[in-house]
């Protein structure tokens, strides 16, 4: 399964997924239309899937014009989404499995910015491959989404499940937030060296304009403080042993930096 990154919008990514023998796409999170029939036209293949993580606009609005395009296709997204998702037709929770190109994705339900967000998590099935995640805007580099529609101890518990994942496991988030991310866990972690190392390679990557995603869990869980709730430094900070507590001021701390 080949992942193509396709920047859209102001500052998402869409990813399309493509299978090489039978050259066939799905698609994650289509904001738009226009960068997905691009990359469909200079692969010359089939759009086969829809696959959304949840109902934000900046995730969707590219629907129903792929739908109009290729009206055979099938559009997933996760059970309680129902009414907000364009073209809806596979309702999913959590546990459930979906196939797409000889690979098997997981998907996780992790609420929290919206109520009905889910993750789709393609494991390895065989030792020369590497997970896949796609976790829409559940986690981000260096950060995690805003707390839209759940709560603080509805996100520790889907960061958590993501947490739990092999730390080669690719992330790949639906924002290009990276930069701004990591100047914010430097206010809170700062003498964390990992994190000082990242955010060097990040600056020179973005004053180039290169894209920082794909992540890895093992580099979110070293790095971003919204994983790291049950840290000293991250306590400190926030003056809290608690994990929802503490994870509930990271994001109010965030959310006015």
């Amino acid at each position: 399964m080949q992942v193509y990154r396709l920047p859209a919008l102001s500052d998402n990514y869409i990813f399309l997924l493509h299978d090489p023998d039978r050259n066939i796409t799905a698609v994650v999170d289509p904001g738009e239309a226009k960068p997905v029939l691009q990359q469909l036209q200079a692969l010359r293949a089939e759009l086969t899937a829809i696959f959304n993580t949840h109902h934000d606009r900046d995730h969707v609005g590219g629907n129903q014009q792929l739908i109009e395009r290729f009206p055979q296709i099938k559009v997933y997204g996760g059970a309680e989404d129902r009414g907000r998702i364009p073209g809806q037709q596979v309702f999913l929770q959590g546990g459930d499995r979906i196939s797409f190109a000889k690979r098997t994705a997981e998907i996780l339900f992790v609420p929290g910015h919206t109520k009905a967000h889910i993750a789709y998590y393609f494991p390895p099935s065989n030792p020369s491959e590497i997970g896949e995640l796609f976790c829409g805007d559940t986690l981000f580099a260096g950060g995690c989404g805003r707390l839209k529609e759940g709560t603080p101890a509805q996100m520790i518990a889907s960061l958590e499940q993501l947490r739990k994942l092999p730390d080669s496991t690719r992330v790949w988030c639906a924002h290009e937030y990276t930069l701004k991310n990591l100047q914010f866990a430097l206010s809170v972690d700062g003498d964390n060296l990992d994190l000082q190392r990242r955010w060097a390679e990040v600056k020179i990557a973005r004053s180039r304009s290169q894209p920082t995603i794909p992540s890895s869990i093992g580099l979110e869980k070293s790095t971003n403080p919204f994983l790291r709730w049950d840290f000293p430094s991250l306590q400190s900070a926030t003056k809290s042993h608690d994990p929802v507590q503490t994870f509930a001021r990271l994001r109010g701390m965030k959310e006015q930096f």
